[in-house]
């Protein structure tokens, strides 16, 4: 039984040497695992400002995109508005070469066209007001 005591002894022994090891905290193992507050946090604001940089990116772009067909919509209703005065345009000079000058309507009309640059304008002009 001597050897086994032995044994015992050595375990025990060895056992004790590594608790009393855990139960003493190492200074350097401790330091290494705490992260130091200002990496950690330039860290944080790093993602952070990417982050905000990349929303920033994507608003903008969603801006442009906006802006360019509020453009695109401006510039179709411009051509509306030249396509309905060629037809308006087209329609006044049918009107003026149908127009009697001597009828009551035909002189009416060279009365209210004294005020505008052509008589073409003011029919435009009358035939708008009239639709």
């Amino acid at each position: 039984m001597d050897a086994i005591d032995k044994l015992l002894a050595q375990i025990k022994a060895e056992y004790d040497e590594a608790k009393s090891e855990e139960q003493q905290p190492k200074p350097n193992v401790v330091k290494s695992f705490v992260p130091t507050p200002p990496k950690s946090l330039s860290l944080i604001d790093n993602l952070l400002s990417e982050v905000k940089a990349d929303f920033a990116t994507q608003d903008a772009a969603i801006e442009l995109q906006k802006q360019q067909e509020l453009e695109q919509e401006l510039i179709r209703q411009q051509q509306i508005k030249a396509q309905q005065l060629e037809a308006l345009k087209k329609q006044a000079k049918e009107w003026l070469d149908k127009l009697d000058p001597f009828s009551p309507e035909g002189l009416w009309f060279e009365r209210f066209s004294e005020s505008y640059p052509s008589k073409l304008e003011a029919a435009i002009e009358y035939l708008q007001n009239n639709e």
